[in-house]
């Protein structure tokens, strides 16, 4: 009889090992950027027409609502931008493609908590890029207070993290007393180049709700470091919730950083985006704000 009680507690381990090696999970993510203060900037600028600003916001509404996938296990996780059926916009200048290229979709997001590392490629101004780098490590408060999120049970997290600079949803638009302060400069040209009406804050203040009924170290984009699923995400500007859930799905995905493009550290791929940014800034003002333009990456 003991011999029996000790084979089944053997079995009933390894049967729970293989399960917990085995499992795997998918959660759906809406990400939502507000641009209310944008729009209220295009609101009272009279150099811009009704068309001009409804067009301007079907473009901003493509760039800042989007939909992700992320596909999980234990260890590691691919987190990718839903692929559409729209054509690429090929409309607007290159303006609009640069702010496009920053707003937090495209490539795959791969991250292993295991390691503490990540991968992404990223495609900036027709180079590829590979971004291997550590994921940061949030110091995450953690508070009491609950709600439900999708039938699951979430708790509170807090973090303050650096505001990224090559990431546009961090920009705020300038207060109108400061764009015109540093317009009339004396003895600099009249800066009219959008760039310049927007700043970028230092440190951002992120909420997080985590659920430990899904006890993975996972999350959407490079959020990771709870001791559950995290399935939303608040910075005060983007929204990232869970919409759908699904845990050991029947199509099991393989877990494998992509290797096309150049690598480069974070810091790396951050100051080539900035010099960049810098040389549309300039060339822009050169031509008085209008019209777009093209930045070329040498290989």
């Amino acid at each position: 009889m003991k011999k029996i009680i000790l084979l089944f507690f053997f079995a009933l381990i390894y049967t729970n090992s293989n399960a917990q090696k085995d499992f795997q999970g998918m959660a759906v993510y809406e990400s939502k950027t507000s641009t209310a203060d944008f729009k209220a900037r295009m609101e009272g600028n009279k150099n811009i027409t009704p068309d001009m600003q409804k067009m301007m916001e079907e473009r901003m509404k493509k760039m800042f609502e989007k939909t992700f996938i992320l596909n999980f296990d234990k260890s590691a996780s691919i987190y990718k931008e839903e692929e559409k059926l729209d054509a690429p916009q090929s409309q607007g200048g290159g303006g609009m493609r640069f702010m496009s290229s920053m707003t937090g979709g495209g490539g795959t997001f791969y991250k292993n908590v295991k390691d503490k590392a990540y991968v992404v490629d990223k495609e900036f101004m027709g180079k590829e890029f590979l971004v291997k780098d550590s994921l940061a490590n949030l110091q995450w408060k953690m508070e009491s207070e609950t709600r439900v999120i999708g039938g699951y049970t979430c708790y509170k997290a807090t973090a303050v993290k650096a505001a990224s600079k090559t990431d546009f949803r961090n920009f705020r638009p300038k207060k109108d007393e400061e764009v015109k302060k540093e317009s009339d400069k004396p003895g600099e040209a009249k800066k009219t180049n959008f760039m310049d009406a927007v700043e970028l804050p230092k440190e951002i203040t992120v909420t997080a709700w985590y659920t430990p009924e899904i006890p993975v170290n996972q999350g959407p984009e490079g959020y990771w470091g709870l001791p559950g699923l995290i399935l939303e995400v608040n910075d005060g500007k983007t929204i990232i919730l869970c919409s759908k859930v699904v845990l050991n799905p029947k199509d099991k995905v393989e877990f494998k950083a992509v290797t096309k493009g150049k690598v480069v550290t974070q810091k790396e791929y951050d100051e080539t985006v900035i010099k960049k940014m810098e040389e549309f800034r300039e060339m822009n003002q050169g031509r008085g704000g209008r019209g777009g333009m093209e930045i070329r990456i040498n290989h």
